[in-house]
């Protein structure tokens, strides 16, 4: 039987795209997102063993009872990758204890809670696969964005603990932190006027192009594999060579 993989933030942008994927490698997979219509359209999309699950991922019971469905519709869970994430940009003296709070909750202990929750099923199974994406503004700084490159940056931190407390296990761990992705949420801070348009930005990347949510998805496929099993604790960067 396939097997079953969750992506959070799977209804858009690069959690769509690995949802996509991991379809398209036979995986029973479930969308896990905050937009719960959102994710059942994409899901509907798919087609396939896939199902939408409305989940806040910065809620500790939200996340207990979406696996819950999860281990009820499609099996006990063996991959995970989590891309549910937000981002702001404010600058240091504006960020308040409550953008500071929300921040750190969806994109640092929110992919904690997920972790915890799959390895529950990957223990017993003694089997399982872990990618987090990250972000490249982790490993260079970016202005106007304190609070989300601290959460970021535990999230690489986090991974390497994962990858050395479960490596026995039979888990691995890793994390890719992309650098500019074409997704609707670059489109947003463009919108917003927080982020040069992809015209600027594009020609500072070394291979001409922003990246894609598909680039990022061939490299969680590898890592999720079979063929990824001797790779645990890296920090996979696929970014067009924008941070090396």
């Amino acid at each position: 039987m396939s097997r079953v993989a969750v992506v959070t933030g799977g209804a858009s942008g690069i959690g769509l795209g690995v949802a996509r994927r991991f379809v398209a490698d036979g995986y029973r997979v479930a969308i896990l997102d905050r937009n719960g219509g959102a994710a059942s359209e994409a899901a509907a999309e798919l087609g396939g063993d896939t199902i939408a699950v409305e989940v806040d991922v910065a809620d500790w019971a939200s996340v207990a009872t979406a696996f819950g469905r999860v281990r009820a519709e499609l099996g006990p869970v063996e991959i995970l990758v989590t891309s549910a994430g937000i981002e702001s940009f404010d600058a240091l003296a504006d960020i308040t204890p409550e953008i500071w709070e929300r921040i750190i909750s969806v994109n640092l202990t929110g992919t904690f809670t997920c972790v915890q929750a799959a390895v529950a099923d990957m223990l017993p199974a003694g089997w399982g696969r872990i990618v987090t994406i990250s972000s490249s503004s982790a490993q260079s700084g970016a202005p106007n964005m304190a609070h989300y490159t601290a959460s970021k940056g535990g999230v690489i931190s986090l991974t390497k603990a994962l990858a050395v407390e479960l490596a026995r296990s039979g888990i691995t761990a890793n994390t890719i932190p992309p650098s500019l992705v074409d997704t609707p949420m670059v489109d947003q801070a463009v919108a917003a006027g927080d982020f040069p348009g992809l015209d600027v930005i594009v020609p500072m990347i070394p291979l001409g192009r922003a990246g894609t949510p598909d680039d990022i998805a061939a490299a969680c496929s590898f890592l999720c594999s079979d063929s990824g099993s001797y790779i645990t604790g890296q920090v996979i960067g696929v970014n067009g060579g924008m941070y090396i």
